[in-house]
């Protein structure tokens, strides 16, 4: 497939992602858009901050991407992907596909006007919107990650995190926090995962209705993120 956008999945990119998208199902209409390019499309949302209503005539229309957003951010599938490939990218740097420790942090974000659930101000960092609280691994892949209040406080808003972390995560014994939980910081690992994420101007504001949406989003860019590194191993 030719390449429009800088955010397209190029072949080598493609065939290392296609391996873990869910099959399209039998029941039904067939497809009018194939998986690819939807993704295209949503990768390009995210690199360039567009609202989906601005989505170029080149993808597939908004209203269909966007609903495909949705459909997968129910189901899981972004979650699961993610999953899936850090599990291959740990693997190739010679680690146990399941990782021993994890690193947990959070970012508040500014939100916009467009309203939603679960915003409010949080008085240390002096913002408001919503949190974004990251469980990473040691090599800085998310694991999990939970989107809420801005005035939740850290520690409330670790148990709202590992709470949501308990399934798929067996081996997980170590587990390194930020001064604010008043424990032993290993702070960089995260804050460097963070700054991977706001090379997506999508995500340098919580644009999102939805705290699910926000978190898809983090999902999808570090699927991006390690589709890339896959395809230049």
């Amino acid at each position: 497939m030719e390449k429009c956008y800088a955010t397209d999945l190029s072949d080598d990119e493609w065939e290392c992602l296609q391996l873990h998208v869910p099959a399209p199902n039998k029941r039904g209409r067939p497809r009018t858009h194939d998986t690819r390019e939807i993704l295209n499309a949503i990768f390009y949302i995210l690199k360039s901050g567009c609202p989906w209503r601005l989505l170029p005539k080149d993808f597939p229309p908004w209203e269909t991407v966007y609903w495909w957003f949705g459909r997968w951010r129910m189901d899981g599938t972004f979650e699961r992907l993610n999953a899936a490939l850090s599990e291959r990218v740990r693997s190739r740097l010679g680690r146990n596909p399941l990782p021993s420790g994890g690193i947990a942090d959070s970012q508040s974000s500014k939100s916009t006007g467009v309203g939603g659930e679960q915003r409010g101000y949080d008085g240390n960092k002096k913002v408001r919107g919503r949190k974004r609280h990251l469980l990473v691994d040691t090599e800085g892949l998310v694991l999990k990650a939970k989107v809420h209040s801005a005035k939740v406080p850290e520690q409330d808003g670790l148990r709202l995190l590992l709470k949501s972390a308990r399934s798929g995560l067996s081996r997980l014994s170590h587990l390194w926090l930020d001064a604010g939980y008043v424990a032993l910081p290993r702070r960089w690992v995260v804050e460097r995962t963070f700054s991977w994420l706001s090379q997506n101007r999508r995500m340098s504001k919580d644009y999102e209705r939805l705290c699910a949406s926000a978190e898809a989003l983090v999902y999808a860019a570090m699927i991006r993120l390690m589709v890339r590194r896959l395809a230049r191993a």
